[in-house]
């Protein structure tokens, strides 16, 4: 019997296999060169490798390094077709640096189509895990140590959760003057002052010394083309901003919102939930924002905004459990 060997692994419609490694070293790259690898990170219960994919631009010149991920939360797609479009667009002969980027990190969920990992925990809330802790523990932890060592800029791509939709937006810490540019770089609808909270992947890489901002670009569980192209906009704009690449910064079309905070807004009663402002939509303070209704269609409540403020997301889910969510305010 021929044994399986796992150097590599064949893919629809690649002309060459996908080497497999262990540990991602960017200095193995070859300058000048785009590769396509495929690291293991844990065994699923077969024995078989669960691998994400990885996309490196190597260029000819020193520079930065700059990782762009996607999907931390299996469901949250859009930023996958941003980090296509970046590799087929880039060409490592004329870059300075690398580009590293990860399409899936959350490859269990992505799977499954859900947003936590495949043991129901979410990997966006307990980085960086631990070497011997529980499934998800053990995924977050091996992936910040092989793959996400000596990055000095992360975009990190997320959107919404099921059940909810966002406006195009950026979180970042004001404080931090850097990453308060790179959020500016995006051109995004809405900035939100927002320092990393504890056990994300942006906390994580903040801790080892990377400069690292948040985009929520859009709904989970489908492409949608226009925010795909924002996205990649402002990815460009980020490397052009670093000197990666010679090219014109696009400016915004319309300035962004900054909010100095934001918060969610919940239910204090179930039933059928009706939300109307659009995001990005401002409203004012007393405004009605939401309206909640018995099952026999009876109205039970009428939700007011609390201040002014700007509908960062909200939620399009009509069955409403008390505390669910209703819409995520920004405060300017």
């Amino acid at each position: 019997m021929q044994q399986l060997n796992y150097d590599t692994v064949e893919i629809l419609g690649i002309s060459k296999s996908i080497p497999i490694i262990e540990r991602l070293d960017l200095d193995e790259i070859p300058e000048g060169t785009q590769h396509r690898l495929f690291l293991k990170l844990v065994d699923d219960s077969l024995g078989l490798p669960i691998m994400i994919p990885i996309m490196v631009a190597r260029g000819v010149e020193p520079g930065p390094v700059l990782a762009v991920t996607a999907a931390v939360h299996g469901n949250e797609l859009n930023g996958i077709p941003v980090i296509h479009r970046l590799f087929h667009d880039i060409d490592p002969k004329l870059l300075k640096g690398t580009i590293m980027s990860i399409p899936v990190v959350n490859v269990p969920g992505f799977l499954l189509m859900q947003r936590k990992f495949n043991d129901d925990f979410d990997l966006n809330h307990l980085m960086p895990g631990k070497p011997n802790g529980n499934n998800s523990e053990v995924y977050a932890y091996r992936f910040l140590e092989r793959a996400m060592g000596k990055i000095d800029y992360l975009l990190d791509l997320h959107t919404a959760s099921f059940g909810r939709i966002n406006s195009y937006y950026v979180r970042a810490n004001y404080s931090d003057p850097t990453s308060k540019k790179l959020a500016e770089l995006q051109n995004a609808q809405i900035i939100v002052n927002s320092p990393a909270p504890d056990g994300t992947l942006r906390w994580s890489m903040q801790e080892q010394g990377t400069k690292a901002i948040t985009l929520e670009v859009g709904d989970p569980n489908r492409f949608q083309k226009g925010l795909i192209r924002s996205g990649l906009e402002g990815v460009h704009n980020t490397i052009i901003h670093l000197g990666m690449m010679e090219g014109e910064i696009e400016l915004p079309e319309v300035e962004p919102v900054l909010c100095s905070d934001s918060f969610w807004m919940y239910t204090d009663a179930g039933g059928i939930l009706q939300v109307y402002p659009q995001v990005a939509q401002r409203v004012k303070k007393g405004e009605e924002i939401a309206s909640l209704k018995n099952i026999f269609g009876d109205l039970i409540r009428k939700y007011q905004a609390p201040s002014d403020g700007i509908v960062i997301g909200k939620s399009v889910h009509p069955t409403a459990q008390t505390g669910s969510r209703i819409l995520h305010l920004g405060v300017e």
